[in-house]
């Protein structure tokens, strides 16, 4: 079982609109409403994969229903907690303008919720993978990923972790199965300017001399790398097509990286099916299904 943690879901409003003007009122031509934050996008891929998956997090007020029916209606298993507190926060995102967005704050999480998904955690057993993405409220310490993956150290259980700064460099000692850095993240961490696909070789296998185990970094149109555990390094360009929203992405390379493993444990596999799954999503309106990524897999040399 793949469990994944969303600690601040969203409900994802993306639109478009003939021309965004400050200081006037802009009107939509279309709208989309669905559930967001990186973990549930990894799921929602992996249950598009016949993987099986359970997603986890937090969930508060009227947006936190809305998340959990629309969750529900996807046909991804979920067992999130309700925050009595607030309510979950709704991203609004440009869809016309790449990038361009509106992200809500999200609820505070008291301890005793905490507490209460350190406890659904401590059920995995051997064999699970927990994939820990994206960003957390301001209410949660940066060593919040840190402190799970040391309370679940000794369940022989496999780490992904999809997040940016202290949230990943923390957990590097606890040596994470995957991480996926992009490739601006990455050259944050270190200081420089990554563009072409050999200079992140480097400093991923910096990271892995931190304990990172595989670095899977994603780089939008220069397609990917991956330097995995056994010091092989796999580079492929982007696939050809149309962006058309690239709003889960990344998410779903995560989601395809950990579905190709999970089918035959062979690194180029899982590669090629992480960076058709990223790509088909971006191809398309909604998150990949089956069909789309393995239509780009079978494209890749």
């Amino acid at each position: 079982m793949i469990y994944t943690v969303t600690f601040n879901p969203s409900l994802d409003y993306i639109v478009t609109m003939d021309q965004f003007q400050l200081g006037r009122t802009n009107r939509t031509l279309t709208e989309q409403m669905l559930p967001g934050g990186k973990g549930i996008n990894v799921s929602t891929v992996l249950n598009n994969l016949g993987i099986e998956t359970t997603a986890l997090g937090f969930t508060a007020g009227f947006t936190g229903e809305e998340i959990c029916r629309k969750v529900r209606a996807l046909g991804i298993p979920y067992d999130f907690i309700p925050v009595e507190e607030g309510f979950s926060r709704i991203n609004v995102k440009l869809k016309d303008y790449d990038g361009t967005e509106i992200n809500g704050k999200g609820p505070q999480i008291p301890p005793d919720k905490i507490q209460q998904l350190f406890e659904k955690l401590d059920t995995l057993k051997e064999g699970d993978t927990l994939v820990l993405a994206g960003s957390i409220p301001e209410s949660l310490p940066d060593s919040i990923y840190k402190d799970i993956l040391k309370r679940l150290a000794k369940k022989n259980i496999l780490f992904a972790v999809d997040a940016t700064k202290d949230l990943l460099l923390n957990v590097l000692e606890y040596h994470p199965f995957l991480i996926k850095p992009n490739n601006h993240e990455l050259g944050e961490i270190f200081g420089v300017s990554l563009s072409a696909r050999e200079e992140v070789v480097p400093y991923a296998r910096k990271l892995q001399e931190q304990g990172a185990g595989n670095v899977l970094v994603s780089m939008a149109g220069q397609g990917a790398v991956l330097v995995d555990e056994t010091g092989e390094t796999h580079m492929l360009p982007a696939p050809e097509g149309t962006l058309v929203n690239a709003v889960g992405a990344g998410d779903s390379m995560v989601a395809g990286f950990l579905a190709g493993w999970t089918e035959r444990k062979d690194y180029h596999h899982a590669f090629k099916m992480g960076i058709s799954a990223g790509s088909a999503s971006a191809f398309s309106e909604l998150l990949a299904t089956r069909e789309e990524i393995l239509r780009i897999y079978q494209t890749l040399k």
